[in-house]
């Protein structure tokens, strides 16, 4: 098999041929190892790459398969973990000068610990911009990192090392988090799937604020059935985090309505902007392509008139009052060797009043209400994932103006990801799926939201869109280093 091939095989393809033992874990890993190397320079999409402790497990994980031992879903399967998250024996570096002297860490996530037990072969750490402020990744501590489908543009943010390595082929799957769109906007930057899950689905237990957390984790990968795998694995309980604790047993079993090919059942809620003013028109395009694909299935596609307070400027008070509370103590050492944009965003949230935070949260929970009474209407709803494709990849997330046909639309949050961050606020499982190329090349995105629990049933429209429009053969050319 070519080496180009088995970089861009389906990591669930992968691990079924190590189980009838016509793919050796060793040289799986080895020809991703030599594909890291290759590309890095380049892309600059890890921070760390454990090839030592990558190679023992793929030696270990050939001699389970050897000696015929249970084999777990993802067994010999390597998975890249972005560095928000702990790795035993590796240094989390949180994207940030402030971590530069990290010690290695004592013991594997329990997500981390769960990809372990499915046979996951851990080989490195991903970027992210510091503590994952923004939708881009960069950072004065480790440079910036490219999209492989254009160089010159973002892989997205926070999670942009991932989903630049899974679509540049560099491991099949990415443990990416979301706290304002930070799976999604990457995955569709780079032409990826990427599923935020329902609050507590997956347990988040590094959340500073437990119970007020609009953090997650969720997997970017290039199909829908590699996500779904890996988001099988990553669910359930851990006693650190009390919404997963609430959420034992909450998983929703898959609609009837989407059980076979025909979605006449299926009523869609087409939202096409939230709090941005404006969608590219190729955006726009490649989303109604999607809606039309599963109205060509039998669904029922309506354009949700209703008027939304997205809660664009409390969702702001909320991110940037926390940031601003959280890097305070770092600033008398640090402040000259931090990201601008997470001081600006800092001196930002400062300025919000205990009144301001107070009312947004209010207005967190009449967003979650409004989105109840949409779900009574529609038993999905869909978006653009971003308003355009992937922004400069020297874009200033803090000033800069994201343009849009020819149009300024604020910065990015505003003009850009507005679509993502509601669904951090409600809970609500979000997934966002390749829909298209645009005008220049990159990848668009298309964004699908369910009903609390709900997993099953959107990844089961993206399987259907998946079939009737695929993506996964599309693979970027990246030059030599």
């Amino acid at each position: 098999m070519a080496d180009d091939d088995l970089l861009f095989m389906p990591a669930t393809r992968a691990a079924a041929l190590i189980r009838r033992r016509d793919l050796s874990p060793v040289a799986y890993v080895d020809a991703v190892l030599a594909a890291i190397a290759r590309a890095q320079p380049v892309l600059n999409c890890f921070v760390t790459v454990d090839e030592e402790g990558a190679r023992r497990d793929a030696v270990a994980a050939e001699r389970a398969v050897t000696s015929s031992a249970t084999l777990g879903p993802l067994h010999g399967v390597p998975v890249h973990i972005k560095d928000l998250v702990d790795v035993a024996g590796l240094p989390t570096f949180h994207g940030s000068a402030i971590f530069s002297d990290a010690t290695p860490a004592a013991r594997d996530n329990v997500l981390v610990a769960r990809l372990r037990a499915a046979g996951a072969i851990i080989i490195g750490k991903t970027t992210t911009p510091e503590f994952g402020v923004k939708g881009l990744t960069d950072g004065p501590s480790f440079g910036t990192t490219r999209n492989p489908w254009n160089l010159e543009r973002t892989s997205g943010g926070s999670s942009g090392g991932a989903a630049a390595a899974v679509a540049a082929g560099l491991g099949p799957l990415g443990l990416g988090t979301d706290g304002a769109g930070s799976v999604r906007g990457p995955a569709a930057c780079c032409g990826l799937v990427g599923l935020k899950p329902t609050l507590g689905a997956v347990p988040w237990d590094t959340a500073r604020d437990s119970f007020g957390n609009n953090s997650y984790a969720g997997p970017l990968a290039r199909t829908v059935t590699d996500a779904a795998v890996m988001h099988t694995i990553l669910a359930g309980p851990s006693a650190q985090d009390p919404w997963s604790l609430g959420r034992t047993g909450g998983a929703r079993p898959l609609s009837p309505a989407l059980m076979g090919e025909d979605l006449s059942a299926l009523r869609v809620g087409y939202i096409p902007r939230c709090a941005n003013p404006r969608v590219a028109a190729d955006v726009a395009t490649n989303t109604r392509a999607a809606l039309d694909a599963w109205a060509a299935m039998g669904a029922k596609v309506e354009e949700v008139t209703d008027a939304i307070d997205w809660i664009e400027y409390e969702g702001r008070v909320l991110y940037q009052a926390n940031f601003s509370v959280f890097c305070a103590p770092f600033l008398p050492q640090w402040q000259n060797r931090m990201d601008p944009v997470t001081l600006a965003f800092m001196q930002r949230g400062a300025d919000f009043t205990l009144a301001d935070f107070r009312n947004a949260e209010f207005a967190r929970t009449r967003l979650f209400r409004a989105m109840q009474a949409l779900f009574e209407l529609y038993d999905v709803l869909v978006t653009p994932t971003m308003a355009r494709t992937a922004l400069p990849a020297d874009f200033d997330a803090a000033n800069d103006d994201v343009i849009i046909d020819g149009e300024k639309c604020g910065i990015t949050r505003q003009g850009w990801t507005s679509p993502q961050y509601p669904f951090n606020l409600t809970g609500h499982p979000a997934v966002t799926l390749p829909s298209g190329v645009g005008d220049d090349g990159l990848p668009t995105g298309v964004q699908v939201v369910g009903r609390w629990g709900a997993e099953a049933d959107i990844l089961r429209v993206g399987a259907l869109l998946e079939r009737a429009r695929p993506w996964a053969d599309r693979r970027p050319v990246l030059p030599s280093a």
